[in-house]
């Protein structure tokens, strides 16, 4: 067997602590002053526009700013403008969020291209500023992850965040997520270092599971689901903790595999009986920083910032599925039929 510290995805993911540091020393004047302009923008609303791995991002944005700053945010569909043609309303002087790693998919371009034409302030996070996207934007936010090339996405998905935290951080004026963005390269090292051992001896024979989150945490839940199916074969399946006990419950039955990423804020209210009923089932759960009675319990960094947890959380998930994806026999930097840039028209 390949040791799993030998892929590319586990040395791209073990730099993420590094690109944090760099991204907010290089980054921290030009998110002042966008954050300084969208406040005197005072925006009604603020639409996102991403795939994939970026498009989990955008999940993680639209509650980190509708919770800090109470602005509904709205996921734009890239078909809209991509195959559809339609031209978008409503979007004059409001803030467009594109999140983009490579900055090439022609349907995001088309977006922002239409977004441009509608007067939206158009924001690319882009990791490659030398990108077609990051020309047609007004502002851009580099991620300065630098290269990734296992197709795998890991350290440019948590520099996304990073730069997320950063930006919502100071656009709030919140003291206590400014400080703890400041504080993310060492909890990034941190977490990564964590051992989540017992993980790997629960999910690597799994065929059919849930990833749950809530809130700051669904994003991430979206992400762990996946990289669970890209890179280890896993049918992972993410949904809220709120939702998940409607028709999604009726599939879980004895030994069935779930991972919970707990949200370290008020959405984490009603977790515990939620987490009872699936044990109720006789499910196999593990669960991100908390202890239950008859669940596992996956280690993190002593940290309280509800903002910043769920990076670390993800982080520590990057090194687990990594290991997994190598002991069920797959290739993590080169999933079947993926490709690093998707052409999605």
């Amino acid at each position: 067997m390949k040791d799993p510290s030998q892929t590319l995805m586990y040395r791209e993911a073990s730099q993420a602590s590094e690109v944090a540091a760099l991204q907010y020393a290089l980054n921290a004047s030009m998110i002042c002053d966008l954050a300084q302009r969208l406040r005197a923008l005072n925006p009604q609303i603020i639409f996102t526009c991403a795939r994939g791995s970026s498009d989990h991002a955008a999940t993680y944005a639209k509650y980190l700013i509708e919770t800090r700053l109470r602005i509904p945010v709205v996921s734009q569909a890239p078909s809209i403008s991509s195959i559809h043609g339609a031209p978008l309303l409503h979007m004059k002087n409001q803030p467009f969020i594109v999140i983009s790693q490579s900055g090439k998919s022609p349907d995001l371009l088309l977006s922002a291209e239409a977004a441009r034409k509608a007067g939206a302030l158009v924001i690319a996070l882009v990791n490659d500023i030398e990108s077609p996207l990051a020309d047609l934007a007004e502002i851009v936010v580099p991620l300065h992850a630098g290269p990734e090339t296992s197709v795998a996405a890991t350290k440019s998905y948590i520099a996304t965040l990073c730069a997320l935290a950063h930006l919502v951080g100071e656009w709030a004026a919140a003291r206590e997520t400014q400080d703890a963005v400041k504080m993310l390269p060492n909890l990034l090292s941190a977490a990564w270092a964590a051992d989540w051992t017992a993980g790997v001896e629960m999910f690597s024979s799994a065929q059919s599971m849930f990833v749950l989150g809530r809130g700051l945490t669904l994003g991430i839940a979206q992400e762990a689901a996946l990289k669970f199916k890209e890179t280890s074969g896993i049918h992972a399946e993410a949904f809220s903790m709120a939702e998940v006990m409607h028709g999604p419950m009726a599939l879980v039955k004895a030994g069935f595999p779930l991972l919970i990423f707990p949200p370290a804020d008020k959405a984490a209210v009603g977790l515990e009986p939620i987490v009872q009923q699936f044990l109720g089932r006789d499910a196999r759960i593990a669960v991100a920083g908390r202890q239950f009675d008859r669940a596992v319990s996956l280690g993190l960094p002593e940290q309280h910032d509800s903002v910043t947890a769920p990076i670390a959380m993800v982080q520590s998930f990057y090194a687990m599925v990594n290991t997994i994806s190598v002991q069920r026999g797959y290739d993590p930097d080169r999933p079947p039929l993926l490709q690093k840039v998707t052409e999605t028209i």
